[in-house]
């Protein structure tokens, strides 16, 4: 379902908090509180966003900016179960091609993504930021999506 900023956004910023803390591990819980509140306050607000539900309940989300993927989010108790393969075939149903930044540490996440067929087209040594994290960019089409 649609975002919905009064409903979701804490919700939405529990999921992403929590999931980042367990897949971004290497960049510190210190930044991660940082990045929460541009979450809450920039990147939320300015995306169009996607809900995941299990009846009512929130467990992931997807932020498009165009067809580009700014962050798909799973609670860490969900992942494994569908959730964000459902999310990315909603979005490339919605947009016919995606393209995304992933760490290139967080390893569980490039091996779903690469499982999904998504491709690499390159990589750089520094985040959005500056941070010397590394980043791969991928490109999925709908030709080479494996549902």
């Amino acid at each position: 379902r649609p975002f919905d900023a009064a409903e979701d956004t804490a919700i939405l910023v529990g999921i992403w908090f929590e999931a980042s803390l367990k897949a971004h591990a290497f960049i510190g819980q210190e930044r991660l509180l940082e990045q929460k509140e541009l979450i809450e306050q920039k990147y939320l607000p300015m995306a169009e966003t996607w809900v995941a539900c299990r009846g009512d309940q929130p467990v992931g989300f997807i932020s498009l900016l165009d067809s580009f993927v700014g962050g798909i989010f799973v609670s860490p108790e969900c992942q494994g179960q569908g959730v964000g393969r459902k999310l990315i075939a909603f979005a490339l149903e919605r947009k016919g091609e995606l393209a995304l930044d992933v760490y290139s540490e967080n390893e569980q996440a490039f091996r779903f993504y690469l499982s999904l067929g998504f491709e690499e087209i390159s990589r750089r040594p520094f985040d959005d930021e500056g941070l010397p994290f590394e980043l791969t960019h991928l490109r999925l089409t709908e030709a080479q999506f494996k549902r």
